[in-house]
């Protein structure tokens, strides 16, 4: 444990690429291949259940560090972490564990399955065997709250560069749904063994957002169009007899979408699909909002599956006859997938999506400004030649969005950021006029440079009316420009009404808030958008 926790140390002490894969693989070529095993299951996502609540770990910390609870709190409230504060207000450890990584995990395993007392037992035995270092990792995996700046593609550089095995080849095999309890490092890592796991996907490719004007990629001709839909993106899988459903979060879904078990009687086996799910009535897209209604369940009722059916539109053909075709450039790929499509006898819920056609990239915008009457969230670009690549890569995928919508609105509350901006108010609760009153209508805490966020704790801290624990309510005074991707009904909100990834676009000093939107104003976006 306390070799992982100095490489989590030396990963988040770091910005620097190099050095976070220098210490990756540094890491696996050194620890046992158990070990590697948890570490590489633990960086990319995998974390064990969360064995116990912040609040009973926050009680449980108070009691073994001799302090109040509130002091507890407020440090919290500083720290902006509870790992991290429980790490630091502990006393010094009293004896020593040098129980190995796996076995720890073996234990936080079993913590969920005994009773309080026995789990508050386990956890104080591991605060008095553990260094601070190691017990914020412990804290972090305890909570569910496990996370390091590493993303996968890093984990694989590294591994790379540890094995010996290639890169593509890795992001391939780390796929899927295995867990270090199904599989070993030599299994996972250095076999290259097709059959290890046949339900698992190929990594995704994930295109960039487009910034320039769409003119600077060339010639039209060399690009292929689509709407960029706005659904859940997924893979659909048929070998062996069966079929997977894999959204690119690399959750597996097949049984929140039973409608797609009828490709068990109309794709041959060795057929990968990728494509887009959406809740689709008639012939249009329902709102996402409808599609979400599904996520989390186990099971789907009956009822949802008759409001909301759902479609597989597809866009690309991955493999085809048990063949990888994600060498093959882009136009074959499509010639392929449309061949497939027709002539094997799909139902309703399986489709192909349509190709949008211009002669200039003028006409282009033109389309672009009617996507959002499409339930589309803007166009995508692809160039005819390009590979099926892994992750996300500049020059050959393009999204093409519309604007954002936006409304005008005045921040009613803020609450301190966690992590790097523990001591700044960074999350704020914004409200639109219904006459002489504000309603709240959203919560955005991204869109603004760190200067903004200095200069508007600042203007927090001398203008708090009421504090709410870590929430500040304060003078109605702040307007700020939200934009966001999409509007729906929701009876859980005031406002009666949700939105899509709000952020704050702007900051309108500009503006007094007696001139900020209404909920009229929202309510006429929903009825032209939701």
């Amino acid at each position: 444990m306390q070799r992982f926790a100095q490489l989590f140390h030396d990963l988040d002490q770091t910005n620097s690429v190099n050095i976070k894969v220098a210490a990756l693989a540094q890491y696996f070529r050194e620890a046992a291949p158990d070990a590697a095993l948890w570490a590489i299951a633990l960086l990319s996502g995998r974390r064990p259940r969360r064995a116990m609540t912040a609040t009973q770990l926050r009680m449980l910390a108070a009691e073994a560090a001799g302090l109040p609870d509130w002091l507890i709190e407020e440090t919290y409230f500083v720290v902006g972490d509870l790992a991290e504060t429980i790490a630091l207000v502990l006393p010094p450890p009293s004896q020593q564990d040098d129980r190995s990584l796996p076995a720890w995990m073996q234990l936080l395993a079993t913590l969920p399955t005994l009773d309080d007392a026995a789990r508050a037992q386990h956890i104080r035995d591991a605060w008095a065997s553990l260094p601070a270092d190691a017990r914020l990792v412990f804290n972090k995996l305890i909570t569910g709250g496990f996370r390091v700046g590493v993303s996968q593609k890093l984990v694989t550089r590294a591994l790379a560069a540890a094995t010996g095995v290639t890169q593509s080849d890795l992001a391939v095999r780390l796929m899927g749904n295995w867990t270090p309890d199904t599989t070993t490092f030599d299994r996972l890592i250095l076999t290259d063994d097709p059959t290890a796991n046949l339900s698992r996907p190929y990594p995704f490719y994930l295109a960039y957002q487009l910034e320039d004007p769409p003119e600077t990629l060339g010639d039209l001709d060399e690009w292929q169009v689509e709407y960029k839909w706005d659904g859940i993106r997924a893979q659909l899988i048929r070998r062996a007899g069966q079929h997977h459903v894999w959204s690119r979060g690399e959750d597996l879904m097949t049984d929140r979408f039973p409608e797609l078990a009828s490709a068990l009687n109309t794709i041959p086996d060795g057929t990968v699909l990728d494509g887009e799910l959406l809740a689709w009535k008639g012939s249009a897209p329902l709102p996402f909002a409808d599609l979400q209604k599904r996520l989390g369940r186990k099971t789907v009722p009956r009822k949802l599956l008759t409001e909301a059916p759902v479609i597989l539109r597809c866009y690309d053909l991955l493999e085809w006859q048990g063949r990888d075709l994600r060498s093959a450039p882009l136009s074959q790929r499509r010639a392929l997938l449309e061949v497939a499509l027709s002539e094997l006898q799909f139902d309703a819920n399986i489709d192909i999506s349509p190709l949008v056609t211009a002669r200039r990239w003028s006409d282009l915008s033109a389309l672009l400004n009617d996507a959002r009457s499409q339930r589309a969230e803007g166009l995508m670009l692809k160039r005819r030649a390009s590979p099926y690549r892994a992750g996300r890569k500049k020059g050959d995928w393009w999204k093409w969005k519309v604007d954002p919508l936006v409304i005008d609105g005045v921040m009613l509350y803020a609450q301190a950021g966690h992590g790097r901006r523990a001591n700044l108010f960074t999350d704020y609760t914004f409200a639109v006029w219904d006459g002489p009153s504000l309603v709240p209508f959203t919560k955005a805490y991204s869109g603004l440079t760190d200067a903004e966020f200095r200069s508007l704790t600042a203007w927090v801290r001398k203008n708090t009316l009421e504090r709410f624990g870590p929430v500040r309510r304060v003078e109605p005074q702040q307007v700020f420009e939200i934009a966001f991707e999409g509007i729906q009904n929701s009876p859980r909100h005031k406002s009666g009404i949700a939105l899509r990834f709000p952020r704050m676009a702007r900051w309108r000093q500009d503006k007094p808030a007696s001139e900020a939107n209404t909920l009229a104003d929202l309510q006429a976006l929903l009825a032209a958008y939701g």
